[in-house]
């Protein structure tokens, strides 16, 4: 049986890294993108530690044509894709809809959303290839206090795969939202700074959970 190929972006930490480890024990070679080349070192030390493999792309997705030369190279060395999940935000800091930076709006927009799109271009014909699935991980806040930048970006993205999604019936590949419980990731301090963090569902545990729904 050939071993699955799956793409993980934002996989040095949170529930990308848990993911591309839980993948990993499942079989499956990940592939393990993140701008952080030291959290992506100690993931491959973790997934290598019990037996799993992995390929390192300490990358940053603004480099749209880094993010090309990726799939191409992805492409010729196993000619697609069985699962792409997405776990890159950005999460700009909380404010009045009236209040927020046009630097936060314009940051926070260019990675939800633009470049997510950049992915799907490049990310869907490996998918194709190998009937493969691609996972995106919602965080619904629209309509949220403080929350409009942040918010409108996330409702933006899940509009965008969920048209992706609808588009590619009858294609070969799936695309499908996952929402996971709230977790002690550096995202949610930022939001929530004095919150009991013991009180949240553990990073492996949502990922486990979504492994277990693919």
């Amino acid at each position: 049986m050939t071993q699955p190929i799956s793409l993980v972006t934002g996989a040095s930490r949170g529930l990308g890294a848990a993911t591309a480890e839980a993948l990993a024990a499942k079989g499956h070679h990940v592939i393990a993108l993140a701008r952080t080349t030291g959290a992506l070192e100690e993931l491959d030390d973790r997934i290598q530690a019990k037996g799993g493999t992995t390929t390192l792309v300490p990358l940053d997705v603004k480099d749209e044509e880094a993010v090309k030369r990726l799939c191409i190279s992805i492409y010729e060395r196993w000619g697609g894709l069985d699962l792409w999940v997405h776990c890159i935000n950005h999460a700009p800091p909380l404010s009045p809809a009236n209040h927020a930076a046009q630097k936060d709006w314009d940051n926070t927009f260019n990675t939800n959303v633009r470049m997510a799109q950049q992915l799907i271009v490049n990310i869907d014909p490996l998918l194709e290839a190998r009937k493969g699935t691609a996972v995106h991980c919602h965080d619904p806040r629209a309509g949220e206090k403080f929350f409009a930048a942040y918010g409108a970006s996330k409702a933006a993205q899940k509009a965008l795969f969920d048209s992706w999604a609808a588009e590619g019936a009858g294609r070969g590949r799936k695309v499908v939202s996952f929402e996971p419980a709230p977790m002690p990731t550096a995202t949610r301090a930022r939001f929530y700074p004095g919150e009991d963090r013991g009180a949240l569902t553990s990073c492996a545990t949502e990922a486990a959970r979504l492994v277990a729904l693919l």
